[in-house]
């Protein structure tokens, strides 16, 4: 590897001493090295047309957050993104900011594996028209906005009925995505290698309303409903958590596997089970 670019979540790198180190270290290798900072209330954290064709790697500063703003930012440029972690324990960075030098000798040496990891992408439909669009690694989420409200959902897999629902939200989400949202409302924790969609309903108001485990191949379709009394429904859609797009009664938002992925580079030789112990136990940090 010989051209590398930094992505910095700005505010988690007091001084930028983090990234003056990995900066100078790769340098001082003979290796060419362009940092870019995060602009939190821009909407996005890098300037992915910045990025030259021939980086050979990535490597994202901050927490979860930041890999998962950069892997959209550069879903269509395809290079590997190593994530470096600032914050508490993250299922997606691979290093902790104490492991650093003993990481970077490795990675110039290439003792590294990439995974592959899934993504979808989630298409707003209104009056039978695509008006938005955008991708995720680790969910796609349809929650109330404004008034607390409980949502109407119709759901349909491949064209066919499902189910509807009466909750706070629906989440779709990847293997990626699985210790996110998806965890804290109740769904299953699986292996981020897996090959399948997960639909998890947030705080359904229906007893027995659980999790689906679906083909990565499905296409889940989820129509807003009308509310109570006939009423206009408003909701919104967040792609990872950042973007968002509002959607109202008779909107669909669409969601299926992308032919698009994110590589992360793994170093380390700890498994995900590992991190889930640490993460599950209390013991990481």
């Amino acid at each position: 590897m010989e051209h590398f670019c930094i992505i910095t979540n700005r505010p988690k790198d007091p001084g930028l001493k983090t990234t003056c180190f990995i900066q100078n270290y790769l340098e001082e290798h003979g290796k060419t090295c362009m940092v870019q900072f995060t602009e939190e209330t821009s909407g996005h954290y890098t300037d992915a047309k910045e990025i030259p064709d021939d980086t050979d790697c990535i490597l994202v500063l901050g927490g979860d957050g930041t890999l998962l703003q950069a892997a959209r930012d550069i879903v269509d440029k395809d290079i590997p993104l190593l994530g470096v972690n600032l914050g508490s324990l993250g299922y997606l960075t691979e290093i902790e900011k104490s492991g650093i030098k003993e990481v970077l000798p490795k990675l110039l040496d290439g003792q590294f594996e990439i995974e592959h990891r899934m993504m979808v992408e989630g298409s707003v439909v209104r009056d039978g028209k695509t008006v938005d669009e955008d991708y995720a690694l680790n969910d796609v989420i349809v929650t109330r906005s404004g008034n607390f409200q409980i949502i109407h959902y119709h759901i349909f897999v491949n064209g066919q009925f499902l189910n509807s629902y009466n909750a706070d939200g629906i989440i779709v989400s990847t293997p990626t995505g699985s210790t996110g949202y998806n965890l804290s409302a109740g769904g299953p924790i699986v292996e981020p290698g897996a090959k399948l969609l997960l639909l998890t309903p947030i705080c359904p108001h229906t007893f027995g309303s659980r999790s689906i485990v679906l083909s990565a191949e499905d296409r889940i379709e989820i129509e807003i409903a009308a509310g109570k009394d006939g009423c206009r429904q408003q909701v919104e859609v967040n792609f990872d958590g950042s973007k968002q797009i509002i959607l109202y009664t008779g909107d669909r938002i669409v969601v299926r596997r992308s032919e698009k992925e994110t590589r992360i580079m793994k170093i380390n030789s700890g498994s995900f089970l590992e991190t889930l112990h640490k993460k599950l136990s209390g013991t990481g940090v």
